[in-house]
């Protein structure tokens, strides 16, 4: 079969790689206007865009890069700022009194300015990502099946027989990620949680202000944000036992349990629910990769690297997963550029124009790796500690989340006050 050439190749369109392609699309290049970046082929394993999970808390740090890449506004246009009539945005409560423990205003103004949060369907974001690439960016049914490398370059073997050559590889392929397992990671650890997730949708509209309201109690936690005037986002995140297993491919089973599990909270909270669709409920083991691992692992590898889950899987309690995957795609897509963009200086360089070329490349994806290691070992680690006491049923650590909720809740607006850099070659 014959060998198809790409000069950069990202596996997976989801978040990460959209973010990715479109950032490779915009940056400027030699000084013309946005637009005239660099083209890359997106493979993606499914027949079409892939979307789990529902949807996504989008925080300040984020919308700065949505922004950067030209997407911004059209996803504020279909989805509410969380800030409600009142100062407050995030309300969290406990499930067993029905009190309120704590609350925060998301319009408290951070270091970089004014915060914005958003929750966001993911089909909404990555229809919006991949209406700004050109024609033929993403190649759908092409499972990557191995690696191998090729002198300067990499083939990339399919699962229906063809292969590619690629300057770069990008592994943006999630948890399960071929390409984290290439570089030598280890498959992420499970967190010892679950999670049920869900999409209300009401057809005259609901009720909720737009507002971040969390509930805590008996080792449970559950979170309901509306997306707008007719969406409402919510999850229960939980300590799993045989019953898990029960409920793993049975949509009943999976409402009746958190169902049963809410605790005392409002009825205009059960009632979201109640009315979601049994197409709109998902369950999934929570993993997350252990910390330690981006200190010393390869986050990138000659002309190879991973970005979004497939580098940094965590846990969802402080809601960055989502934002940290379109951070890595604009300073990724930045890095890249400038790599690509360099000529050579002299003749020698110019005798060995693919070798300087493969140098550059891995200069500019070691700059990625660098400015990004201690931002997911920051998130990931942040994001589990706050979740292993936020979702504790134990005394003691029952005590200290509801005494220091404000402190947690906090931290949530301290790692949205973050600006990963501009779209630009440096």
């Amino acid at each position: 079969m014959d060998v198809v050439e790409e000069d950069i190749v990202i596996v997976g369109a989801g978040i990460a790689g959209l973010t990715t392609a479109l950032g490779l699309h915009r940056v400027p290049r030699f000084g013309f206007r946005r637009g005239l970046g660099f083209q890359s082929l997106v493979l993606e394993s499914s027949d079409g865009l892939r979307v789990t999970g529902f949807a996504l808390t989008v925080w300040t740090n984020a919308w700065r890069v949505l922004d950067a890449i030209g997407v911004g506004e059209s996803l504020r246009q279909q989805h509410d700022q969380l800030s409600g009539g009142s100062d407050f945005s995030l309300q969290a409560a406990s499930t067993v009194s029905g009190l309120p423990t704590s609350e925060i205003s998301f319009k408290a103004k951070g270091k970089l300015g004014e915060h914005d949060v958003r929750c966001v369907q993911r089909k909404v974001l990555l229809e919006a990502l991949l209406k700004e690439l050109p024609d033929g960016t993403i190649r759908y049914s092409s499972k990557v099946v191995s690696i191998e490398e090729s002198g300067y370059l990499k083939l990339v073997h399919l699962a229906d027989g063809s292969i590619l050559k690629t300057k770069v590889l990008v592994g943006c392929d999630g948890v399960n990620s071929m390409v984290a397992k290439w570089l030598g990671f280890k498959k992420p650890a499970f967190a010892r949680r679950s999670a049920l997730r869900g999409c209300a949708y009401f057809k005259n509209g609901h009720a909720f202000e737009p507002k971040f309201k969390q509930f805590f109690g008996k080792g449970i936690r559950s979170g309901f944000i509306p997306c707008n005037d007719k969406t409402v986002y919510w999850f229960m995140t939980f300590t799993p036992s045989s019953q898990e297993k029960e409920m793993e491919h049975d949509p009943t089973k999976m409402k009746q349990f958190a169902l049963s599990n809410l605790g005392k909270v409002p009825d205009q909270v059960k009632a979201v629910l109640e009315i979601t669709e049994l197409d709109s409920i998902s369950l999934a083991q929570l993993r997350f990769r252990h910390p330690w691992e981006l200190l010393w692992g390869n986050i990138s590898k000659d002309n190879v690297c991973v970005a979004g889950d497939a580098f940094h899987p965590m846990t969802p309690d402080l809601g960055q997963g989502g934002c940290a995957a379109i951070e890595d795609g604009v300073v990724l897509a930045s890095c890249l550029a400038e790599a690509l963009s360099k000529k050579p200086n002299n003749k020698a360089e110019e005798e060995d124009a693919e070798g300087e070329e493969f140098k550059r490349i891995k200069t500019g994806l070691e700059k990625y790796a660098k400015e990004r290691r201690f931002r997911g070992f920051d998130l990931i680690t942040s994001a589990y500690l706050i979740g292993f006491i936020q979702q504790s049923d134990g005394k003691v650590l029952n005590f200290l989340r509801d005494k220091m909720a404000a402190f947690f809740a906090g931290i949530l607006l301290k790692k949205a006050d973050f600006d990963c850099g501009k779209l630009s070659m440096s």
